[in-house]
Order: structure tokens, then sequence, then C-alpha cells
């Protein structure tokens, strides 16, 4: 599904060059739940960026689907952002004055949805991930776990064929932070959709079907 070949990324940061992909190469299938893990400047996130089309590299090439992002137009990138992915973030990157059902809508309302379908598939988003009863709420009512889960619902509210989650247990508590990934564990296993989780966490880790290591720029054989 995901094919990488030969990545190559620099970046200028002061009067340095940081090499933060070195002629990376990664196959992913559908269906699977890989982690991502390596510590901090090992190049996971800039991988991450890149696979989801926030990011271009300097060289090298993505396919997903057997189609190059990188010769897609920004038009079809955004697309392909809106409407084949789906991001799950640390920071849970919530509009603080919208309710639940209003944040999980704003993908739907960028795939220029209509106002009742928009909240038909947001509601019955964020009573998947158990938020039924807080359809009204807004994230200073909510707690982490809650907040989490909502912005999983948004995630999932396009039916995306992938969902990269970006560090999704890293501001909540181990018991929290333990159900929300068994909730991607079961969206993983019940809907086959493909999950990339970018951690430094071992224990996450190793709870997907596979872990790939990443440090200073290459992945570790």
């Amino acid at each position: 599904m995901i094919k990488v070949e030969k990545l190559n990324k620099k970046y200028k940061m002061g009067g340095e060059t940081v090499e933060a992909l070195k002629n990376v190469s990664l196959d992913i299938e559908q269906g699977e739940m890989v982690a991502i893990i390596g510590p901090s400047g090992s190049g996971k996130s800039t991988m991450m960026h890149i696979l989801g089309g926030l990011d271009r590299p300097d060289s090298g090439e993505v396919f997903v689907d057997e189609e190059s992002l990188s010769k897609l137009s920004q038009r079809k990138l955004a697309d392909y952002r809106n409407k084949k992915i789906g991001f799950i973030f640390q920071t849970f990157n919530l509009q603080p004055d919208l309710t639940s059902i209003e944040n999980v809508e704003l993908p739907l309302i960028i795939a220029g949805k209509n106002s009742k379908e928009r909240k038909k598939l947001a509601k019955e988003a964020l009573t998947k991930v158990g938020l039924g009863d807080r359809l009204k709420h807004k994230p200073n009512e909510l707690s982490g776990g809650q907040r989490q889960r909502v912005s999983i619902a948004r995630a999932l509210v396009n039916s995306p064929k992938i969902i990269f989650a970006d560090e999704p247990t890293g501001n909540l508590d181990s018991k929290t932070g333990a159900n929300v990934l068994e909730l991607l564990k079961k969206l993983n296993k019940d809907e086959g959709v493909t999950i990339i989780i970018v951690t430094h966490d071992n224990d996450i880790a190793e709870q997907c079907d596979r872990i790939v290591r990443m440090k200073d720029g290459e992945i570790q054989k």
C-alpha cells in the first residue's frame, strides 16, 4: 500500500545542515499496524510528515496505492490528506470554541459534505469511539482521554485508509493511554485501517504488528 524509496531530507538549522532522512526505504502493507520508533532527532516525525503529504523529500519517492505523492498537484495532495488519510496528534489540535461534533465535522466541511450528512457522520464517528453522550461538549469540558477520542473520531470521519498517529498517548496518563491504544488496535482489526504510530515508547511499539526503528535519519536493520 505504501512504498517508500530512497528518501532523503535535509534541513537548515542556524548555520548547520541536518540530515533528517538518509536514503530511507520502507514498505507498509494495507491493514498493518506499524510503529516508527526512535529518539528525538531520529527522523521519525519527518518520515510521518512526508508520508502524510505535509512535507516533500529532497529526493526519493513515496507511493500510496501505486500513486507517487511527489507528482500530485497541491490540490490533489490536499484531497489525499483529506480523504485517504487521518491524523491524530499528541496535542489533540481541537478547536477550543467548537463542540465535539463541530470539531469532527471540520474535515467533512473541507470535503464538501452538506450539513445534514456532516452531522450524521460526525455523530456516528463519536459514537464509535464511545463519546455519543459528549456531542455538545467543548474541549475544556472533556478529560484528556476524551479529547484524544474526539481527535480519533475526527481522523476517522472520512473513512480513511490510513491513520497517522503522532505520539497519540504522549499527553495522557498510562491508564488512559492504554485505553486509547486499545481503541486504535480495535479500529485496525475490525475495519482494516492501516495505522502508523510515531512514538518513542517501546511499550506502545511492542503492541503493533511491526516495529521500524530509526536512528540518525536511518532505519536500523
